[in-house]
C-alpha cells in the first residue's frame, strides 16, 4: 500500500506505509509524533510544548479543499483556508520540526462535503466537523504515521484522554476548559485510534495556550479562532448547496403543526429545525421551523412550544468508554456542541435498529435536529455518540397531536459500534 504526501511544495514523494499500529497509553520518552496543525494557536502549541518536551515532532496539514471548485474555495478564516498551511509552515520553521502537507482532499469531498450536500437535500442537518474527525482526520493521518515511522498523532482538541482503571478502555473526558471543550465533535474515535492520539491542551485553558504561543514566540498567539465551516464561506449554506446543482426537488409548502398552507419556500435546504429568519409568513406571533418532511418537500413550523421534544431517536451508535448498551442508562446528553448536557435516560431502540438508542429527557429540549450528533456523558466521561434521526415532540407524547413533527422511521444499519 502506498501513499502520496505533498512536501514542502515539492513533487509527491511516495513512502509505504506500516500498517502494524503499537497500542500503548502514552509517548515514551523521544517518541516520534505526527501534529495534526491546522495554522492556528492551538495545533501550533501541541507543536511547541511536544517538541519542547524532548519528543521527535512532524508537522503536518491536512489540504482538504479543491482549489477549483466551483463554489470558491475555503473560507480564509477555517481551519483549511488559504493562510493555514502558510502560518503552519512558519511555526514549524521556528521550531525546526519536519513538515508536510497532505492531500486529502479527494477524501474530503466525498466524505465531508457531499455528505453535507446530500444530508440537507434530505432535510437534515449534518455536523461536517463530526464528518471530518470521523473519515478524515484521525484513521487516515495515523496511516500516514505509519509512514513516517510515527507512534502518536496529536492534535489541538481541547480534550482530555485516559483509560478505565476496570475495564482497560480509552475514554474521553470534557475538558478542563468546559468553555472551550470538544469532546462533542470527537464522539465517533474509535478504541483504535484513541489509544494513539494523544490532546495535550485538555487540561490548559485558552489563556493559558496563547501564554504559551507567546513564551515560543508564535506569530499566531494572537490569531482568532476560526468559526465558519471551512468549505463554506460566511456560512451561507443555500449558496453553497446552489453552486454544486441546486435544490433536487424546488420549491414547496410551508406548513404549520396544525397542517394549513401558510406559504412556500424556496428548497429545504435552506432551512433547518430552529431556524426563525427567513420564513417570509407574516404572523401574531414568532415561529419557528420545527421539523422538514423530504417525502412532501414541506417546512413545517410552529411555535416556540412546538419546538420542545421530549426525547429523540438516534442511529449509528459509536459506543466510547462503555463496551455496551444492554438496558436504561441514566446519563446527560448533548444535541449541539455548546449546550450543558441535559439529564437524561438512554436506551436501545432494537424496534428501530441494531445500532439506534432512544434518549428521553427529564425536561423536554429545545430544537432537537435530525442529522445533528447527541453525545451521551457520565460527568465527565463521554459514554458514546450517535447521528439523530428525529425528535419526539412533546406535544405528541402528551397525546395532543402535533402529527406533522414526527418523522417516519429511518433504515438504520448494522449494529452499535464498541470499537
Amino acid at each position: 500500500m502506498q501513499v502520496t504526501f505533498t512536501i514542502m511544495g515539492k513533487d509527491p514523494a511516495r513512502i509505504p506505509v506500516r500498517l502494524q499500529k503499537p497500542r500503548v497509553r502514552n509517548p515514551a520518552p523521544m517518541a516520534r509524533i505526527v501534529v495534526a496543525m491546522s495554522g492556528g494557536v492551538d495545533s501550533s502549541v501541541v507543536a511547541a510544548l511536544l517538541h519542547e518536551r524532548g519528543h521527535d515532532v512532524i508537522g503536518v496539514t491536512l489540504n482538504v479543499w479543491p482549489e477549483s471548485s466551483s463554489s470558491g474555495g475555503a473560507s480564509a478564516k477555517a481551519c483549511c483556508g488559504n493562510s493555514a498551511v502558510e502560518d503552519a509552515r512558519r511555526v514549524a520553521g521556528r521550531l525546526g520540526i519536519p513538515y508536510y502537507v497532505l492531500n486529502f482532499k479527494d477524501l474530503f469531498r466525498r466524505r465531508v462535503i457531499d455528505d453535507f450536500v446530500a444530508e440537507y437535500r434530505r432535510g437534515r442537518t449534518p455536523n461536517p466537523c463530526v464528518r471530518c474527525n470521523q473519515h478524515v482526520k484521525f484513521g487516515p493521518v495515523l496511516d500516514r504515521a505509519d509512514a513516517l515511522g510515527a507512534e502518536f498523532v496529536a492534535t489541538g482538541h481541547y480534550v482530555r484522554r485516559d483509560v478505565d482503571p476496570v475495564t482497560g478502555r480509552y475514554r474521553l473526558r470534557t475538558a478542563a476548559d468546559r468553555s472551550k471543550d470538544q469532546s462533542y465533535v470527537l464522539f465517533p474515535m474509535a478504541q483504535d485510534d484513541l489509544a494513539r492520539t494523544i490532546f495535550p491542551l485538555g487540561d490548559l485553558s485558552k489563556a493559558e495556550v496563547r501564554q504559551h504561543a507567546e513564551r515560543f514566540g508564535l506569530q499566531v498567539a494572537n490569531k482568532p479562532e476560526s468559526m465558519d465551516i471551512c468549505f463554506v464561506p460566511g456560512s451561507r449554506y443555500g449558496e453553497f448547496i446552489d453552486k454544486l446543482g441546486g435544490s433536487e426537488r424546488g420549491g414547496g409548502p410551508v406548513i404549520d403543526v396544525s397542517g394549513r398552507v401558510r406559504g412556500m419556500h424556496a428548497g429545504i435546504e435552506r432551512f433547518t429545525v430552529g431556524q426563525r429568519r427567513g420564513l417570509g409568513i407574516p404572523s401574531g406571533e414568532p415561529l419557528y421551523v420545527v421539523a422538514i418532511d423530504p417525502e412532501r418537500n414541506a417546512v413545517i413550523v410552529g411555535t416556540g412550544d412546538d419546538l420542545l421534544a421530549s426525547g429523540l431517536v438516534a442511529d449509528s451508535l459509536n459506543l466510547v468508554a462503555i463496551p455496551a448498551l444492554n438496558g436504561p442508562r441514566r446519563c446527560t446528553a448533548r444535541i449541539r456542541h455548546r449546550m450543558e448536557p441535559a439529564p437524561a435516560t438512554a436506551m436501545p431502540a432494537p424496534e428501530v435498529g441494531p445500532d439506534a438508542v432512544r434518549v428521553i429527557f427529564d425536561t423536554p429540549q429545545r430544537a432537537v435536529t435530525a442529522g445533528q450528533a447527541v453525545v451521551l456523558y457520565d460527568g465527565d466521561v463521554l459514554l458514546a455518540g450517535a447521528t439523530i434521526v428525529r425528535g419526539e415532540p412533546r406535544r405528541a407524547a402528551e397525546g395532543k397531536g402535533a402529527p406533522h413533527l414526527v418523522a417516519p422511521p429511518s433504515t438504520v444499519g448494522a449494529g452499535s459500534t464498541a470499537r
